[in-house]
């Protein structure tokens, strides 16, 4: 490494003796649910989706303009103060990827 050249960032947080780990395992989240269920909170697993085919092309997807102008013009206006948010592309996404 030279002079003024920062040091690479590592890829993981190394754990430490003592540390906590940095994700729980499957006795903490198996804890989790029972102490939930014993206070009397529903505890639901999100079982995975089916493995479904994905629906054949509906086509060409719309311009982006078009999509844009079917939003409410005050929502575009809350988007942009909020987030700042630019629309730059209309893709297609997986249905697996979507929350059920």
């Amino acid at each position: 490494m030279t002079e003024g050249t920062p040091a690479a960032e590592p890829e993981s947080v190394p754990l430490v003796e003592g540390m906590a780990p940095l994700w729980v395992d499957e006795a903490a989240e198996s804890a989790f649910r029972a102490e939930a269920r014993d206070r009397g909170e529903a505890v639901v697993a999100n079982a995975p989706a089916p493995d479904e085919p994905e629906p054949a092309e509906a086509g060409a997807l719309p311009a982006l303009d078009e999509l844009v102008q079917r939003l409410p013009v005050d929502v575009r206006e809350v988007l942009e103060d909020l987030f700042r948010a630019r629309f730059v592309a209309v893709k297609r996404i997986p249905r697996k990827a979507l929350k059920a």
